[in-house]
């Protein structure tokens, strides 16, 4: 009787160690499978950036925080790689009151109604040096694409540290990119894989927490690709002693890719230089 009660128990743990294993290579080829789809769908995301290397626009201006609110007319210029610049107006007169400008090398801020001026790295601003932000991933953002704090652009090679979370049913899927204390979430169409939000957040026990939202709508033709002409970004930071937020919402119009512009802006001797540093600890503590 036991030589059969053995060989039977043999063969159930035979079957149990065949089934065992089938089970481990169907959840490994899923997991092969939903890494691939998530792959594949980041790359669509990071597809649909524009080709332009120039974005030239008019544009009206509003920016508010607290119970100011201001809106003014301007003008945008961007060249991939090289600046960022937007200009306000005094309404109806034309003539520039300030200029906001963003390289690779420096932030220049140009006021012109009280003849100062700004000029500065990026490394001054501890935030931003100490987190791998850059000219880089402001363009990235005003261009509405994928970005990796610390590198100029997001490679083919760069694509798996990106998580798209596909379990959802609705038309948005959330593409996530942790970095120290950043994360980063974009919210990309299901179909098109064009981005519509992008949120960045920040949190550590000695600096708080700060939060970007930057949201995407009226998407223009800009060559072979969309580019979205409306642009509202809101900013909300606890590392002051109260909780800051101001939005500003950029709605641009006559979109072009002209290239005949300077892309360096020059300050007349007669402006007084402020410090960085000194501008924006006023501004977080107002």
């Amino acid at each position: 009787m036991c030589v059969p009660l053995l060989l039977a128990s043999c063969g159930a743990k035979k079957a149990a160690i065949k089934d065992t294993s089938g089970v481990t290579k169907t959840s490994s080829a899923q997991e092969t499978s939903r890494a691939a789809h998530q792959l594949a769908f980041v790359q669509k995301v990071n597809d649909q950036k524009v080709y332009a290397n120039n974005i030239v626009a008019d544009m009206s201006f509003t920016a508010q925080m607290g119970d100011r609110k201001i809106t003014v007319p301007g003008a945008v210029h961007m060249r991939r790689d090289e600046v960022i610049r937007l200009q306000l107006f005094i309404p109806l007169l034309g003539s520039e009151v300030g200029r906001l400008e963003f390289t690779p090398d420096y932030v220049l801020v140009i006021d012109r109604m009280h003849k100062q001026y700004i000029k500065g790295d990026y490394n001054q601003l501890d935030f931003l040096r100490n987190n791998g932000l850059n000219f880089y991933s402001l363009q990235a953002l005003f261009w509405n694409q994928l970005l990796l704090p610390g590198a100029s652009n997001v490679g083919e090679g760069d694509l798996h540290k990106f998580k798209a979370n596909l379990d959802g049913m609705g038309q948005n899927v959330p593409v996530s990119l942790q970095n120290g204390n950043m994360n980063y979430v974009w919210e990309a169409n299901r179909k098109s894989g064009i981005i519509g939000k992008t949120s960045v957040t920040f949190s550590s026990s000695g600096h708080g927490k700060s939060n970007l939202v930057w949201e995407y709508t009226d998407f223009s033709p800009l060559g072979v690709k969309m580019f979205p002409a409306t642009q509202e970004f809101s900013f909300s930071t606890s590392s002051s002693n109260k909780i800051q937020e101001m939005t500003v919402r950029l709605k641009m119009d006559k979109l072009k890719t002209s290239e005949n512009w300077e892309t360096r802006s020059t300050v007349s001797p007669r402006y007084k230089e402020m410090d960085a540093k000194f501008i924006f600890d006023r501004l977080l503590n107002m």
